[in-house]
């Protein structure tokens, strides 16, 4: 074959390759499908974590009842069993291994002050603490619980974490927060 007829038959190639459209919608969907499921993957991630937030500050409400009734107080409630309150009803959820619990009791006229659990963009949980109030005093109880949802999708450059991690990994840190006086 000569080098004429090479190019002309290579030339011809091309140009039926350009004119076939009966591939087009692949090699589109190829081009877009990343962006897609990037996107899809984001969206559900999001509403997990806003998900999983509204089940613990639900579970949180019901648990911190205890509080107001006197319940807790009278009880004695130790630390572990006001957590495992909170995890029944979190329980199919979260991993109640990995909650963490703050219960602060400030008298009456006392300025409430909470030190944040991040500090250097790292959880540090050491400045938790269970404090339960006098029974029957009017002391206000303030109950925080707090987790570390791990997020997936941050490898993608979609990053909602506020706790560790960078580009590869992070934590979203869900908190509930509670206050309330005792009766």
């Amino acid at each position: 074959m000569s080098s004429v007829t090479a190019s002309s038959a290579s030339g011809t190639m091309l140009r039926r390759f350009r004119r076939s459209r009966s591939a087009s919608a692949a090699v589109e969907f190829a081009l877009i499908a990343p962006l897609f499921f990037g996107l899809l993957f984001a969206i559900i991630e999001t509403a997990l974590v806003f998900f999983a937030g509204q089940a613990l500050e639900t579970a949180t409400q019901e648990a911190s009842r205890a509080f107001l009734t006197d319940q807790a107080q009278s009880q004695g409630t130790k630390p572990a069993d006001f957590k495992q309150s909170i995890c029944n009803g979190v329980q199919a959820l979260l991993d109640c291994g990995k909650l963490d619990i703050d219960v602060q009791s400030y008298p009456p006229g006392t300025p409430i002050t909470m030190a944040s659990p991040i500090e250097g963009g790292a959880y540090n949980a050491k400045n938790l603490s269970y404090n339960l109030p006098p029974a029957g005093s009017q002391n206000t109880v303030v109950i925080r619980s707090f987790y570390q949802w791990p997020l997936f999708v941050t490898g993608l450059g979609y990053n909602i974490a506020n706790i560790g991690g960078g580009k590869t990994a992070g934590y979203f840190l869900l908190t509930s927060t509670v206050a309330l006086r005792a009766q």
